[in-house]
């Protein structure tokens, strides 16, 4: 039977050339743990780095660190063992403020699903408050198997929780299909409730309200997605949905989504419905393989983008966990990038982005760049504009791997509108402080990162700066040239009405070399020969001779081809 679809039209995944398949490393990042099924981190700008364990402690590792501390152990609350435990974790976006965080976990007793949440202590930032537990959510599981388990905040505020169909084999229940039941689906609910109301759900979800089935239901015909994930660039669900006996798939899961469990396992009729195969309203995977070779079950994981470049820029990390192949899907096709001795329970991400790999044994890996060439340019630089201080700190973003920054600063103009000659200076960490007052001039200036064994980076687009900004004149407003232009533009900016003189620069962006500086009368002035084919960009500013210049004009960009 041909699998009738509903139509995506786009995967949003953008391949960036820069690390080959043959280049990518696992490199060892922590052992000695107890079965580890996910690493994660509270997006809170500490960098720690989170440890679930299935038996039901949660270990925290602080940046730099080498042996992780216990934040939290319910061990007491969970039954653990097969599909069965602490399965997840998730950081409330506002947890930097308000402590909160959110754990799946199979219960003791009755084995029930539970989704629960804590709060780390007010006193201790690494240790999690048992006593703080907040049950939201209990989903009676009828097998011990097929828990599904994991949970994670989307870009919406959300929460959104993985159940599976409730276990056995080919779901006796059909309950993947039966949107009057949370088993087989992801559910999303709004957590920013009173106290005493658990949960809401979003009035979006498709089975809200007045319509047949489930409020807090995202998307169904799941069979048991142990992992999904954000991508953080783009919003998109990315699950990995685990298989019967024949095919693995990975999803993106959207809103009100039939993903076909039982019907369809993979894009192959089940022959369990044997009467919806054909139908439409299917969403197919968007790439699966089958059990051959020792692959059984599939592990989810990420789309990459971590600044590094330790794993081909957008493309979604994925394993298989009877083989230990680690595959990587492109937006296109899929392939096996690592074939490891090892059962891979999961994937995780830290605050940059860089992403990891779980074993059950115990043990943690970490996915490196064994070339870090060639590095990015730093970004975020400062200062830019009127600086009250003769000594500014200068900062720029830090770039991963860089061993060392150069920073180049160009006096543009000072009394007698002279532009002085430029100035490196070797920097070991992001910011730089001159260590006397600089003169008072206008500057240009910006950084780049180095590694011995990348060839030297290109600077960035500079930035300009003012010491003291104390004269009267106002900056001028740029005109043009903008977007393309002639070889020979005519660069023209708004007149300052007590202005006696105009300072023009124009400088190509990708090396910072001056193209054109000049003294002029009025607001506008041509290039007197061809400037080459680049990109450049250009300012002024306004001088009196009794009160000096002008800060600089906002600065303009155009390209001659």
């Amino acid at each position: 039977m041909v699998r009738h679809i509903l139509t995506l039209s786009t995967v949003l995944i953008l391949a960036v050339p820069g690390i080959s398949f043959s280049q990518i490393t696992l490199q060892p990042f922590l052992s000695g743990l107890s079965s580890p099924v996910l690493v994660t981190n509270a997006h809170d700008g500490t960098n720690r780095l989170f440890i679930v364990q299935q038996g039901g402690t949660i270990l925290v590792l602080q940046p730099g660190g080498a042996i992780p501390s216990t934040f939290m152990d319910i061990t007491a609350k969970v039954v653990s063992g097969g599909e069965r435990g602490l399965l997840g974790m998730a950081f409330h976006p506002e947890y930097s403020t308000n402590r909160r965080f959110y754990v799946s976990y199979t219960r003791t007793g009755d084995g029930a699903s539970v989704i629960a949440e804590y709060k780390a202590s007010a006193v201790n930032p690494n240790l999690g408050d048992t006593a703080t537990e907040r049950v939201l959510l209990v989903v009676a599981q009828p097998f011990a198997n097929h828990n599904g388990g994991m949970i994670e905040f989307g870009p919406d505020g959300y929460l959104y929780i993985s159940l599976g169909d409730g276990g056995s084999a080919n779901d006796p229940g059909n309950r993947a299909q039966n949107i009057n039941e949370l088993l087989g689906k992801i559910l999303r609910i709004d957590i920013n409730t009173p106290p005493q109301i658990p949960y809401q759900s979003p009035p979006t979800n498709p089975f809200f309200g007045a319509i047949p089935g489930r409020d807090e239901i995202y998307a169904y015909g799941l069979r048991n997605m142990w992992r999904f994930s954000f991508d953080r660039n783009t919003g998109q669900l990315w699950g990995a949905d685990v298989g019967q006996g024949q095919r693995e798939e990975v999803d993106i899961i959207t809103l009100g989504g039939n993903y076909g469990w039982r019907t369809y396992e993979g894009t192959l009729c089940t022959g369990l419905n044997p009467t919806q195969c054909g139908l439409p309203g299917f969403i197919p995977p968007i790439t699966e393989y089958a059990h051959t070779g020792g692959r059984c079950s599939i592990t989810g994981g990420y789309v990459y983008r971590g600044p590094t470049g330790a794993l081909p820029a957008g493309n979604y990390v994925y394993a298989d966990y009877c083989t230990g192949e680690i595959f990587l899907w492109n937006g296109t096709t899929a392939q096996m990038v690592l074939d490891t001795s090892v059962n891979i329970s999961s994937f995780g991400e830290d605050e940059s982005g860089e992403v990891y790999v779980t074993e059950l044994g115990g043990t943690i890996s970490k996915f490196v760049n064994p070339n870090p060439c060639p590095l990015p340019n730093p970004t975020g630089l400062a200062p830019s504009g009127i600086v009250a201080t003769s000594q500014p700190a200068f900062t720029w973003s830090a770039v991963p791997n860089a061993t060392d920054y150069v920073l180049l600063m160009i006096p543009t103009a000072d009394a007698a509108l002279a532009t002085g000659p430029p100035t490196f200076v070797a920097a070991t960490s992001n910011s730089y402080t001159p260590p006397a007052a600089l003169p008072r001039f206008d500057y240009l200036w910006t950084v780049t990162a180095r590694n011995p064994s990348c060839t030297a980076n290109s600077f960035p687009p500079a930035q300009f700066f003012t010491i003291g900004g104390s004269c009267p004149l106002s900056a001028p407003a740029l005109i043009g040239p903008i977007g393309t232009a002639p070889p020979s533009p005519t660069f023209t900016w708004s007149g300052v009405s007590t202005a006696s003189l105009y300072f023009l620069l124009v400088v190509n962006a990708a090396n910072s070399s001056v193209a054109l500086q000049t003294v002029v009368a009025t607001p506008s002035y041509t290039a007197p020969t061809p400037l080459p084919p680049a990109t450049y960009i250009w300012a002024a500013i306004a001088f009196n001779s009794s009160c000096g210049g002008s800060p600089f004009s906002n600065v303009g960009s155009f390209v001659v081809q």
